[in-house]
């Protein structure tokens, strides 16, 4: 058994402040900001100084809605050394989702850049809460969002309404040491301190409370896994609002001393120019990142001999795939992780030292201090090696439970502290598990988990709809692509590109159904259950893609 750490998510980067002062904590090569870890604990800090000074809270909770800029990781640090719970937004959403999560959660500042991709997020801020544009900074009142009163943005001009993130560094000189001290000697690493929101089968996203003692363990397993040390460099391009950044990333650097080199946003070639200018030893990735890394037309010209470790995760990962990371990118020591986020997120993860079958063919063992078991979905009683049932796991890494949802925490959480994962799975005799399906019909598009209930709610709110099933059809590139079945209510019509341009704008880009298909009857079993695997056979048929089936995953 290993020795669990008992920091909190901020004693730990004063830790290695201690340990490691020169090492190289955050680098950004390409805005030429380099802090040692000496430098990043002060700032951290003083901004945590700052959120003090503008009235922010132990327990308060904090939304960022933010690509993966130095602010994110330095609000992830100073939030966490006054208690207040970082609430991490996807970056792919629209104004429905970010309203949801804001008053879901309770949040009662809000930070964000300026936008990402086609999606302006000030204008959607805007939309979502009008009355920041005529508020007196830290003035808010919005009738929809009682609970909000702080907006931050991060960037160069300060839109209304908003205040600046460089003005947190100013107002820190209101706040003394010696108060920020008192605050942190009331933090507890069992309290939580980050919440993201997956997707459940009610259709509605649940806020995932972790706490300090879970990310911490959890980042520090991981990075075992992978032989880091304070000499590692990690390039990290996965968003740091998944676990995969923030916890895999960000996480099992800081628990090591390691050095975190981000990528704003993912670019292939940006990627390994980065690997190549700093020497990273490590570097994450879904399979679809690493692909198009592989497949770039300059891969050649970088020199990616520095590489040696890293993790593939986020999605079934393509054993192909794994030999070429291995073999052209350098990366002999690379492993899979899998997780989910209400695991903080790692459960199973591959070994440097096991042997290549095992690491491209399998999702590795449990983590030290992790149990893992399957279980007959029918009886729950524990099944043999080799036999396919649910994967369950107990330990320090299983969440506190789903914010303001204690029925849905009862149903994924037993009495035996049990979580359940909703994925098959067989593990052999050495407690190797392949992931063999998802008992729910969740679709994983490049990563991002799609909950289908999600999606079907949103499309039964158009006029034409009179009923929708949404599930998942195979792809090369992404794994999986979303497909709507829909039946037109009588005496309407409706196209593809009707339904398409009622989704733009209102849910996430990756959610748009790829596929639809309209349909006058659903298969259905003897008592009434439409059988969604029935029309992904059909969809797998129709559409002609029993190769994108055949792609082997572990």
């Amino acid at each position: 058994m290993s020795e669990a750490l008992h920091f909190t998510v901020g004693g730990l980067v004063e830790e290695m402040a201690r340990r490691f002062p020169e090492n190289d904590a955050l680098v950004y090569p390409d805005r030429n900001l380099r802090y040692n870890y000496a430098q990043f604990n002060a700032l951290c800090d003083r901004v945590a100084r700052g959120l003090l000074s503008m009235g922010v809270k132990k327990g308060d909770h904090l939304s960022i809605w933010a690509t993966n800029v130095p602010e994110w990781v330095i609000l992830q640090f100073a939030s966490a050394k006054i208690g207040a719970v970082l609430v991490t937004v996807n970056t792919s959403y629209r104004s429905a989702e970010l309203e949801y999560i804001l008053e879901q959660s309770d949040s009662t500042t809000l930070f964000l850049v300026q936008g990402f991709k086609d999606t302006d997020y000030v204008d959607t801020v805007y939309d979502v809460v009008p009355e920041v544009k005529s508020s007196a900074v830290g003035e808010l009142n919005s009738e929809k969002l009682p609970f909000l009163k702080n907006v931050v943005f991060i960037g160069e001009e300060t839109p209304a309404g908003m205040t600046n993130f460089s003005d947190l560094e100013g107002l820190a000189d209101q706040v003394s040491e010696q108060q920020l001290d008192a605050v942190k000697a009331t933090l507890d690493e069992h309290e939580v301190i980050n919440m993201q929101y997956t997707s459940g089968t009610t259709g509605f996203p649940k806020g995932v409370m972790l706490t300090h003692h879970n990310i911490v363990n959890n980042g520090f397993n991981i990075g075992e896994c992978m032989r880091f040390t304070e000499k590692d460099r990690l390039c990290i391009p996965v968003p740091f609002f998944h676990c995969f950044g923030c916890v895999l990333g960000v996480m099992a650097c800081v628990t090591h001393g390691s050095t975190m080199v981000p990528v704003e946003t993912f670019v292939p070639e940006e990627v390994l120019k980065t690997i190549e200018m700093e020497k990273c030893t490590a570097v994450h990735g879904v399979p679809t990142m690493f692909i198009a890394e592989l497949e770039h037309p300059n891969f050649g010209k970088y020199d990616l001999s520095t590489l040696r470790s890293g993790i593939m995760a986020g999605s079934p990962c393509p054993i192909e795939v794994m030999k070429r990371v291995i073999r052209d990118m350098n990366a002999s020591e690379i492993t899979i992780a899998y997780g989910q986020t209400e695991a903080s997120p790692v459960i199973t993860q591959t070994r440097t030292d096991d042997p290549i079958e095992l690491r491209v063919s399998t999702v590795g063992r449990a983590l030290p201090d992790v149990e893992v078991k399957i279980v007959d979905i029918e009886t729950g009683e524990a099944l043999p090696a080799g036999k396919q049932g649910e994967l369950c796991t107990r330990g320090y890494l299983v969440m506190k439970g789903y914010y303001k949802m204690p029925e849905a925490t009862a149903l994924a959480i037993d009495e035996d502290n049990w979580l359940h994962t909703g994925d098959l799975a067989v593990m052999d005799e050495n407690g190797y598990c392949k992931i063999t399906g998802r008992i729910k019909n969740m679709i994983i598009r490049g990563g991002e988990n799609i909950y289908p209930r999600e999606i079907e709610e949103f499309l039964y709110t158009h006029p034409a709809v009179s009923d929708v099933q949404v599930y998942g059809v195979p792809d090369r590139k992404y794994g999986e692509q979303v497909m709507a079945a829909i039946k037109i209510k009588d005496g309407v019509s409706l196209t593809e590109d009707e339904v398409k341009t009622f989704c733009t704008g209102r849910i996430a880009n990756y959610k748009i159904p790829r596929y639809i298909k309209f349909v006058d009857e659903y298969p259905m079993t003897a008592s009434g259950k439409i059988q969604k695997f029935k029309l992904r056979e059909m969809a797998i048929k129709d559409l002609h893609l029993e190769d994108d089936e055949g792609v082997e995953t572990a």
